[in-house]
């Protein structure tokens, strides 16, 4: 359902966006084909992301009509006027870096080249207005009918980043408890699909933050998306600190089988309390950070004890500790944000 309202949302945009642009050139008797490309290319997930990237597609259009009308002139209708019209545009587009506008200005210059011939400077100037009026149309229409919220979606993503994250931290630190480096790949798979799902969300944020300036959120929407942001920033935290112990080669830990027991107790509690919220215990996860930290400092005394200097690298005990204790910390604030 919810690809279907956001697939329909896009559909109806481009309906009306298609309808109304064809429409404005059939009053002016121009023709609409090229202003019917440019509104449907410029309907961005935002209102912003269509003004800005509008903003590239008129001169880079320009361009492109500018090399069609010109090659017209010298070689008439013929492959090679279609070849240097669209290579001149594609090259000029890059040096000017109007990258956004690179395929528009391409399809209209090879698109010009069997319409126009004769009247080059009045086809010029019709084929600015219909490109003008494809990009108000499509800016208008985005801002005004359906205009894009990406709250719930964001607030969704987050609750699966979440329970994903638990089950990472799960994997992660089991494996490393129980000397099983032979599951390093499927660690990182695990990292890798957490670190596109945080990605596909920071960008829904980026969205959600470029269409506030012009639909700004209030009250509750507004506090929500704020709190989306920051339990999202300290997801990414999470995950780079569980990156960095899978991408750290540890040896075999010294701890004993009750300190061990302990640690993976810690882990397991705090895996279920990522995976459901309803599990969370705050006082539950204090004590246990309580635990946590106390044997981080009690492994830290032995090892300088035993060095009459200090060591060049730290031991895998105390990055382990270091790492979940970080995590531990990062999820306190996480349910703050809740």
């Amino acid at each position: 359902m919810k690809l279907f309202h956001i697939a329909g949302s896009r559909v109806v945009k481009t309906a009306v966006a298609i309808f109304v642009t064809a429409w404005l050139c059939e009053l002016l008797n121009w023709p609409p084909v090229f202003a019917v490309i440019t509104a449907i290319v410029t309907l961005e997930p935002t209102v912003s992301d269509s003004i800005k990237k509008g903003l590239v597609r008129f001169p880079a259009s320009a361009i492109g009509s500018a090399y069609a009308v010109l090659f017209i002139a010298l070689f008439g209708d013929s492959p090679l006027t279609y070849t240097l019209a669209a290579v001149f545009t594609i090259v000029t587009c890059y040096r000017l870096k109007l990258h956004a506008g690179l395929l528009v200005a391409t399809l209209t210059a090879v698109a010009m080249v069997e319409v126009i011939h004769s009247n080059y400077f009045i086809s010029f100037v019709i084929r600015l207005g219909t490109t003008t009026i494809g990009l108000i149309v499509s800016s208008v229409v985005n801002m005004f009918i359906l205009p894009p919220d990406y709250t719930e979606n964001i607030v969704k993503n987050i609750q699966r980043i979440g329970k994903r994250t638990g089950i990472t931290i799960q994997k992660v630190f089991r494996d490393i408890l129980e000397d099983k480096p032979e599951e390093n790949n499927a660690e990182r798979k695990l990292m890798d699909q957490l670190d596109r799902k945080i990605h596909q969300t920071e960008t829904l944020i980026r969205f959600q933050r470029e269409e506030s300036k012009y639909h700004p959120l209030a009250g509750h929407e507004k506090s929500k998306f704020q709190h989306a942001q920051e339990q999202l920033r300290r997801l990414r935290l999470i995950q780079y600190h569980l990156d960095n112990l899978v991408n750290t080669p540890l040896k075999t830990n010294t701890w004993t089988s009750e300190e061990k027991s302990l640690i993976l107790h810690a882990v397991t509690e705090l895996a279920q309390g990522m995976q459901q919220q309803s599990y969370y215990n705050p006082a539950k996860h204090q004590q246990q950070l309580k635990q946590l930290t106390e044997l981080f400092w009690e492994d830290n005394e032995e090892i300088t004890k035993k060095n009459d200097v200090h060591p060049t690298t730290f031991p895998p005990e105390l990055i382990i500790l270091y790492e979940l204790l970080s995590i531990y910390n990062l999820v306190t604030q996480y349910y703050r944000e809740t």
